[in-house]
């Protein structure tokens, strides 16, 4: 490793060389007759270390200094003021400029290298510090990044699993969630309910969607998979669903951290099932009283339930299942989303034709060695 590089700066020729020659011996020194010079070396290489002087014509020491401490790639570079004068003000408008120490002339050779030995080592150590930080940084970055793909491994499975029971649903969790990013994304586009959606971690509330329906992993699979419409009892049992997942939910709180996509599952899989005119379940929330989430998720809900096919009813079309949103307005819906969804609905009509058939035999079932595929094709 080559020795430290020192620029001496100061518009007097003979300080120049006295200054070069107390530290030559320790430390390769670069003179510079003005701050315009300064520049022109920091162009081609980077000290560690540089001695300014504050009174020179042209461009002063503060001046210099200013322009160092603005440029991105200077900045960290410690500057020691070198000056001949001794008054408290020009010190601390100096260090207030972002110089580490002041030096005052004529030079004493021993002060002067303690100085500059003193600075080189607390810039190496704080240099020091800093990589370490970045590297922690990264270490952190990489064990959140491989968390959160567990996170949505873990919960994509789980709503595979749930989707997998009701055997007539196939598809229907990753077409939800890609409907909701639709809305979301035009929502936030419009700046409609500027307020309810800020602060969402749009990744957090999509990654949550798919658990919609979780508690169906408690009903029957005779009222889930029933080759007809259900009775009232049966009705009555299949609606236990929200509250079932709702609890579920909670119970992984309750054992984990406070965690964003926990919430927007419990609001999501609580509140999709609600009316915009207090007629849903399971708590009859009215209007605005429904959360946000709840409320799109009610549009990306019905929307696939009608162009699904089912035992008891045929696939509607695309501009059918529109319709029915449509009449849907002020009851069942929000009529201001029911306005966004018009906006993207002929995107919710391609998002259809893209994944009629996903996801209806999962990777588990089949035993193929391929479930984090299964999963990551949720995000494709």
């Amino acid at each position: 490793m080559g020795r430290q590089k020192i620029i001496l700066v100061d518009d007097n020729i003979t300080n120049l060389s006295i200054g070069k020659n107390m530290l030559k011996a320790y430390y390769e020194v670069y003179t510079a007759p003005s701050a315009e010079k300064m520049f022109e070396c920091l162009e081609r290489f980077m000290p560690e270390l540089i001695l300014l002087d504050i009174e020179m014509p042209g461009m002063d020491g503060y001046e210099a200094i200013r322009r160092l401490k603005n440029t991105a790639a200077l900045a960290d570079l410690p500057v020691i003021f070198l000056t001949a004068k001794n008054d408290e003000g020009s010190e601390l408008e100096g260090l207030n400029l972002g110089a580490v120490d002041y030096v005052s002339k004529p030079f004493s050779a021993p002060l002067l290298h303690k100085r500059i030995e003193t600075h080189l080592l607390l810039a190496a150590q704080k240099k020091q510090l800093q990589n370490h930080n970045h590297r922690l940084q990264a270490t952190v970055l990489e064990k959140t990044k491989r968390l959160v793909e567990l996170e949505n491994a873990v919960i994509g499975i789980v709503a595979e699993m749930v989707e997998f029971k009701d055997s007539v649903t196939g598809g229907h969790v990753l077409r939800t969630q890609k409907y909701l990013q639709l809305l979301i994304e035009k929502l936030m586009e419009e700046n409609i309910y500027t307020e309810e959606f800020s602060g969402w971690n749009l990744d957090y509330l999509l990654s949550s969607a798919q658990l919609h329906d979780v508690g169906k992993i408690a009903i029957s699979d005779t009222i889930l998979n029933k080759p007809g419409k259900l009775n009232d009892e049966e009705y009555e049992k299949m609606k236990t669903h929200v509250l079932i997942g709702v609890n579920a939910i909670e119970r992984i709180e309750e054992r984990t951290a406070e965690h964003e996509f926990l919430r927007h599952a419990k609001i999501i899989a609580g509140t999709h099932h609600e009316k915009w005119d207090g007629t849903g379940y399971p708590w009859g929330l009215r209007g605005l009283r429904i959360p946000l989430e709840g409320r799109l998720m009610a549009i990306a809900d019905v929307y696939d339930a009608l162009i699904s096919e089912r035992p008891y009813k045929k696939a509607f079309s695309a501009a059918e299942a529109e319709s029915i949103i449509e009449d849907g307005r002020n009851r069942h819906f929000d009529p201001v989303l029911v306005d966004l969804f018009h906006m993207v609905s002929d995107q919710f009509a391609e998002i259809v034709s893209l994944y009629k058939s996903a996801g209806s035999v999962p990777a588990f079932v089949t035993g193929e060695k391929k479930v984090c595929a299964a999963v990551s094709r949720n995000w494709n």
